[in-house]
């Protein structure tokens, strides 16, 4: 660990990737996860099939860019989790996180109007749930903070000001799932999650094993 690290980043890294935290629970969240895309599949939901891993994929490029932050600024990533978890795959993910995310980018496209056209209170539909489902995401972390278990870290990632969290914390997960969601044409649905999960596992094989900032 570097010197200049916060005492919560610090916190973080000590179970990072620690087996003995494990816990059964985690084995039902895996079921859970799994029931979810395996009733998608059963009903050729292969839309909603491809933007929830999607949405997950983004989430886990973002997970990586905050820990490569945190070593670029050798003082803190931009948020950071501690506390009781079976398995802490990043600073600031989780496993309970991640299948969290596995299963959200579903519900989300899922609740999207059929009507790709409908304006609401004349805003495109599509706009209106980016927005409001960030909002709500950044409105959960914002209780999560408050348990001592989620952590902001940074004056224009924070509490105080949460536009960035926002725009780049969720809105991409949001922008991405949809526009996968929208495609009418199935292989470049395929094609666009091929290409977020090489860009996952390179960025994962190279800031991980080879540079060690994961």
């Amino acid at each position: 660990m570097l010197a200049g690290f916060t005492p919560v980043t610090d916190e973080a890294l000590e179970i990072l990737r620690d087996a003995s935290l494990f816990k059964w629970y985690t084995v039902t969240l895996l079921l859970l996860v799994m029931y979810v895309y395996a009733n998608e599949i059963e009903k050729r939901n292969w839309s909603v099939v491809v933007a929830g891993l999607a949405f997950w994929l983004m989430d886990w490029l973002n997970e990586i860019g905050n820990s490569i932050f945190m070593h670029v600024t050798g003082r803190a990533p931009l948020w950071a989790t501690t506390g009781d978890t079976s398995y802490q795959i990043f600073v600031g993910l989780t496993i309970e996180i991640s299948m969290m995310f596995l299963i959200m980018g579903v519900v989300y496209v899922k609740m999207l109007p059929p009507d790709r056209g409908l304006r609401i209170f004349g805003i495109p539909n599509r706009w209106v749930f980016v927005v409001s489902f960030s909002c709500l995401a950044v409105f959960i972390e914002y209780l999560l903070s408050y348990t001592g278990s989620f952590h902001w870290q940074w004056w224009f990632w924070g509490r105080s000001f949460p536009v960035f969290i926002v725009l780049f914390g969720y809105a991409t997960f949001f922008i991405v799932g949809t526009w996968v969601f929208d495609m009418d044409d199935r292989r470049k649905q395929w094609t666009v999650v091929g290409v977020l999960a090489s860009i996952v596992l390179t960025a994962v094989v190279v800031f991980g094993p080879i540079v060690g900032w994961l």
